[in-house]
């Protein structure tokens, strides 16, 4: 199954997702996928970078279900409630559908 790396942004807690080249989005979609423990673990090695340079905190990777038209889905209910980034308070937040 494959698995995207995440974590929280330091300065205001935003939920991130480790891309390919070693940065970091707010967009599922555009976060690295890894099918195997060591491209799990390659992952998180680089995502560790970024915790040492207090950017994000909270690094864990997580199963997440890529369907046939591309689009890129978490498995679990609390991960599926972090990508919709409910879980801290912007001035739209009352305006996005879960």
């Amino acid at each position: 199954m494959p698995s995207v790396v995440t974590a929280n942004r330091l300065t205001d807690g935003i939920v991130f997702y480790l891309t390919s080249s070693g940065g970091w989005t707010e967009d599922i979609a555009d976060a690295a996928r890894a099918e195997t423990k060591d491209e799990i673990e390659a992952l998180e090695a680089k995502a560790e970078v970024s915790v040492r340079n207090q950017f994000v905190i909270s690094v864990y990777a997580m199963p997440v279900e890529v369907k046939d038209d591309g689009s890129v889905d978490p498995i679990s209910v609390r991960e599926r409630i972090r990508a919709s980034h409910r879980t801290t308070l912007t001035k739209d937040w009352y305006d996005v559908p879960l």
